[in-house]
């Protein structure tokens, strides 16, 4: 997994409350065993139109929205089933960051594993960038050893991590490279055993 401790990059806005892990990638897109090559079909069942042309009424669809690493979206993000494509889908498509006042808890800690960090912050905040990026880009800086978000206006946002999973992203380790870390330990109780 890749180290995290800082991104900056442009936001695209989601104003949709209860995103379903359904909708972030749809099942019939599970069939793959890797991790990639998801991207592709993020949000298919919104992002395109019957005649699989782009939906130009979706807001990921709009010019400057496109290329956008960081994104921002309401209440319980990520809620429902609990499939780790997901996390594979948005972290495929180029997105680094995922901010909204609340995510699902399975959906949260799946991103956190696969090197995707996302950011609770209170509605307030999460809305009014919404509102400004809805027709301008907008870019933040995102810091997660000072666990601050930096808006265009120069605001510092603080948010709350886990010190564990801030541990994982900072040093771009996996459950297994945590474990890993300890392999010194390990190796003695084996040979003790």
């Amino acid at each position: 997994m890749e180290t995290f401790r800082e991104h900056e990059g442009s936001a695209a806005s989601l104003p949709y409350v209860n995103v379903d892990t359904d909708q972030i990638i749809p099942k019939q897109f599970l069939k793959r065993v890797e991790r990639t090559g998801f991207g592709q079909f993020l949000f298919f069942n919104w992002r395109y139109l019957d005649d699989d042309s782009e939906n130009p009424e979706f807001p990921l669809n709009r010019p400057h929205m496109k290329g956008a690493s960081i994104l921002l979206s309401n209440h319980n993000f990520g809620c429902g089933s609990s499939r780790e494509h997901a996390a594979w889908a948005l972290k495929d498509y180029g997105f680094k960051v995922i901010i909204a006042p609340s995510f699902g808890d399975i959906f949260y800690n799946n991103s956190i594993k696969n090197g995707l960090l996302p950011v609770r912050l209170p509605e307030e905040t999460v809305q009014a960038w919404m509102e400004k990026g809805k027709d301008d880009p907008l870019e933040l800086k995102v810091h997660l050893e000072a666990q601050t978000v930096e808006d265009e206006n120069g605001m510092i946002h603080p948010f709350e991590i886990d010190p564990y999973w801030k541990n994982m992203l900072v040093y771009g380790l996996d459950e297994i490279g945590v474990t890993l870390q300890y392999e010194d330990y390990i190796r003695k109780y084996e040979n003790a055993t």
